[in-house]
């Protein structure tokens, strides 16, 4: 029954609306129509010009704002070309550094040899040899015999 009594009200309200509207418009309905025409080209209009007040100051902006960015881009590239070529030399002059390195750790490999065998030749020269001492010991010892036999 509650929704029979809603439809029934909004139809109702319907009607009596429409024939308000007929009976109290001051205009005709072109002539309404084309007011209403009018105020939506207005409007249009008025978009229209806004975009474009909108465009405009963003290109001026823009172009404000485009030279001050060319030029630190260009600064920050040449920092960087500047830093790349300086990466370069240290790397050139570490590589030639430890070139130089491996050459004297090789140099001084070498000459550690030689003067280990420097030193072994010179210790083998003054060494005695073994045999010549024991010679020379038994005649003290023969000697010294001799000596106790006299006695």
């Amino acid at each position: 029954m509650k929704i029979v009594s809603v439809a029934l009200g909004a139809i109702v309200g319907a009607a009596a609306g429409f024939a308000a509207g007929v009976l109290l418009a001051p205009r005709s309905g072109a002539e309404s129509r084309a007011m209403a025409s009018d105020a939506m080209n207005d409007a249009w209009d008025s978009a229209v010009d806004k975009y474009e007040w909108g465009q405009q100051a963003v290109n001026e902006k823009f172009s404000t704002v485009k030279p001050g960015v060319d030029a630190t881009t260009d600064e920050l590239r040449a920092k960087v070309d500047l830093a790349r070529e300086r990466m370069d030399q240290l790397r050139d002059s570490l590589t030639v550094v430890a070139d130089e390195a491996e050459a004297a750790a090789a140099d001084e490999e070498a000459e550690d040899e030689v003067e280990a065998e420097t030193v072994e030749a010179e210790a083998a020269e003054e060494e005695p040899e073994p045999e010549a001492a024991e010679v020379e010991a038994e005649p003290e010892s023969e000697v010294a015999e001799d000596k106790k036999a006299e006695e």
